[in-house]
């Protein structure tokens, strides 16, 4: 079984900042692709940032500037350095990995999702 557990969610001010962290545990033989949604209420999942295998990213347009993806292999772990901290950025972010599991087969997996509010 796989396991994606993310931490780091909470309230910000606008114009602050927050560190999401996602680490995959389980029986992982190798991951595809690894990265952030998120989804607001009444709306929804987005990407937000993501980077596959070979390094290459991808961003949203909304949080291109302010937000930073990266990760560790060695943890099979995930970070988003999110930067001038939007309203419009409250939503409920989730991780994301497509990876050949146990099964020997890709599987897309989900995290539980962590809250970001963004708030004065």
């Amino acid at each position: 079984q796989v396991q994606l557990v993310e931490s780091g969610g909470g309230l910000v001010r606008p114009g602050g900042s927050l560190r999401l962290s996602c680490a995959a545990s389980g029986t992982i033989f190798s991951i595809h692709d690894m990265g952030w949604y998120r989804q607001a209420p009444g709306k929804q999942r987005d990407l937000v940032a993501a980077f596959d295998s070979g390094g290459s990213t991808r961003y949203a347009d909304s949080v291109k500037g302010r937000f930073t993806i990266s990760g560790d292999d060695a943890k099979n772990t995930v970070y988003l350095e999110m930067n001038n901290l939007k309203p419009e950025d409250t939503a409920v972010y989730y991780c994301n990995a497509l990876l050949t599991d146990w099964t020997h087969r890709q599987m897309d997996y989900w995290g539980q999702g962590t809250q970001v509010t963004v708030s004065s």
